[in-house]
This record gives structure tokens, sequence and C-alpha cells, in this order.
């Protein structure tokens, strides 16, 4: 039974060990791609590939998805995570108007399934379906990041959600008449999210014929996310693959103490973020810290250790115009309670001290009652 015990334990240990070593991986996101018109009128086609990294995905999954008021619809739109979509699409869409309608060609491509509960929009893009809310999410962060006055307009009673674009001009490429809501005496004009024709889809400035007559609720959106630690790469290229490994200096650690964590981004670019994501027992991944590379692609982060436990770490690098990001494995960290290290140096040496005191006692006890043999005659 002990040497099963002791084969089991040590099995465990070569498997923990195993996953710390360093293990660079391809690039494990998600891939998309949505097509672009460089007018609502116009036929240059452009394609727009997004790699989403895996980490960035569960890191929203694992994030609050209640809705305690109307105020919490703010709380899905994410701008920082989308912004590098933002600023492909004003490479080539040099107005307010088309970039709105850019964007709009996005949202038009994911298909319609009514979604509960919400999502935030990387959610929604990898999963590629969702609703009106959903889409809505969508289309306020990336013109958001673009640098657009946005709003998300809820009708509560036809259980329907589109955004309010504010534009320096009335909508030029409206098929019908222009349709709009005042909030704080600036003019936002309706976009809607929903519809699955890209090319011919709502455009800024038209509403549907059943919202006509509603009053929605205007949400602005001072409560959205301002930051994330990640975004997606965006490019009209395919996106080149990258790398990214990570370390730690100790597998084993007592609580209280710091560990070095360390790994390599490939290829070897200076000064980009990398982020560090831990995840405790079963809990969601959080963000234990964020580091940068050096001059040949490496970086480090030091962590003082306070929980106690399992630990799953791993590091992610979000991408650029030109890399897809790329996660690092998952390695393992056992941290051990200094209050369970002390008191199993106390056992220890309660019971050592017990052993010895039980020998000496039973030398002396044998010592006394050693019985005496007698003498033999010569």
């Amino acid at each position: 039974m002990k040497l099963k015990l002791l084969i089991t334990l040590i099995t465990v240990t070569a498997l923990i060990a195993v996953s710390s070593l360093p293990q660079p991986c391809l690039s494990n996101g998600y891939t998309l791609s949505y097509n672009l018109l460089e007018s609502p009128i116009g036929s240059k086609q452009y394609k727009l590939n997004i790699v989403v990294p895996g980490s960035l995905y569960e890191y929203y999954n694992g994030k609050d998805h209640k809705q305690v008021s109307v105020r919490d619809f703010a709380k899905f739109v994410t701008p920082y995570a989308l912004q590098p979509v933002a600023d492909r699409l004003r490479e080539i869409y040099s107005n307010h108007e088309d970039f709105a309608n850019g964007v709009l060609m996005i949202v038009h491509q994911i298909p319609y399934s009514v979604t509960l509960p919400a999502k935030y929009p990387i959610e929604t893009m990898v999963e590629n379906c969702g609703d009106c809310d959903l889409f809505s999410y969508i289309a306020a962060s990336i013109m958001k990041a673009g640098g657009l006055d946005v709003v998300l307009l809820y009708y509560e009673e036809q259980t329907h959600m589109n955004i309010g674009v504010n534009l320096p001009h009335a909508p030029r490429y409206a098929r019908t008449p222009v349709f709009f809501v005042t909030y704080n005496d600036i003019r936002y004009y309706v976009a809607e999210c929903t519809g699955d024709d890209w090319k011919n889809g709502w455009r800024v400035g038209e509403c549907p014929q059943n919202l006509m007559q509603e009053t929605p609720q205007i949400i602005a959106l001072e409560n959205c996310e301002e930051w994330t630690p990640g975004q997606v790469s965006a490019s009209y290229e395919t996106l080149l693959q990258s790398t990214i490994s990570l370390v730690a200096s100790s597998i084993f650690v007592i609580q209280g103490s710091t560990i070095t964590l360390s790994g390599q981004l490939s290829p070897r670019l200076q000064n980009k973020p990398v982020t560090i994501y831990v995840r405790e027992g079963g809990s969601p991944w959080g963000i234990l810290g964020i580091t940068e590379t050096d001059s040949s692609g490496k970086f480090s982060y030091v962590w003082s250790v306070n929980g106690t436990g399992i630990c799953q770490l791993r590091a992610s690098w979000s991408g650029d115009e030109k890399y897809a990001g790329a996660d690092s494995p998952v390695i393992g960290i056992t941290v051990l309670s200094s209050f369970f290290i002390l008191l199993s140096t106390v056992t220890a040496v309660l019971v050592c001290a017990g052993v010895l005191v039980f020998l000496m006692s039973a030398q002396r006890h044998y010592d006394v009652e050693e019985p005496k043999l007698p003498d033999i005659p010569p």
C-alpha cells in the first residue's frame, strides 16, 4: 500500500514538473474573416482577418454576465479589446459615415440566434452567433474605438436594441428618411445591427418600420469597459504565426515567497506587452500581471505568492497588424501554506522526539529487567 502511494506521488510530481518546462506553441486563437466594401455603394472589396487569442476569449467567458438594470448594458461594450479592428477600418474609411457603415457590414455577417444570457463582443464573434443586443455591443465597441460618439438604444416594448451614432452631418447613404434620437442636445442617428445581408443591409440613419414610432431608452457608455488584458489582432493580409513560452523558477512554492516567471516570444520583438493569466482551483482566469519583452523577445515577471493550493498560469501576447497573437501552454504551480509547513515541521520534530524518548525508555527498561545469568561452578 505504501509503495503504491509512493509511486502515485512520484508520478504526479513528474507530471507537474514536465508541465512547467518551457513549451512554445503555435498561435492557438480563433481566426475570423469579414468582407467589407469601400462604401455602401462602392465595388472595391476587402477581407479583414481577425485572430482572437484563446486566453482573451476565456477571460471574457469568466467575467460577470449579470444584468441587474438597463445601465448594465454598457458594461458589455469593450472598445479596447477591438481597437485593432477599428484601426484597420480607419485605413480604408476616411469619413465617419463610411466607417460606421463598415462596422455595420461586419455585424451583418454574424448569424442571428436568440442568445441568453448576454455576452461580450469577443464571445459573440468567436461563437459566430448572437442577437440584437450582442450585435449592438460589437458595433458600439468598434465605433467607439474608432472615435465615434455612440449610445445604445433599447426598445423595451419591442425587446430590441440597436445603436445611435453621432455624425458631423446627416447620413448621405440612407435610402429612407433619416431617423435619429436626441440626447443632451446631440443628434444620434439610428444604426440597426441585425440583418444578414452585409452588402445591402441597414445603413446608418435607416430605421426598421416597427421601430419608427417607438421611443427608445438611451444608454450612454460612461460605464463601458475602459481596459482589458488583451486585444485581437487584425489585418487585411494573412496574419503570420507567433509562439510564446512560459516557465516558472519553481513548481513548489511556500506561501509568502516569490518566484520568477519567464518566457520567450517568437518573433523576437521588443517592447511587446505580455499578459500573465492565473487560475486558482476551479475559479475563472484572472490577470496576474503584465510585463514587456526585451530586445531579444524575452520577458520575466516576479510573483509574490499569497494564496495556497494548485495554481495554473499562462502567458499571452495579443499580436499586432502583422502577427497573430499566441498563448503559452498552461503550467502548474503548487503553493504550500506557511502554516502547514510550520505545523508539519513541529509535528515531525515532536514525532522524532517521541520516538527517541520511547527508544531511550525501552533501552532503560531492558537494562533493568535483563536477567542475570547464574554462576557456573568450575
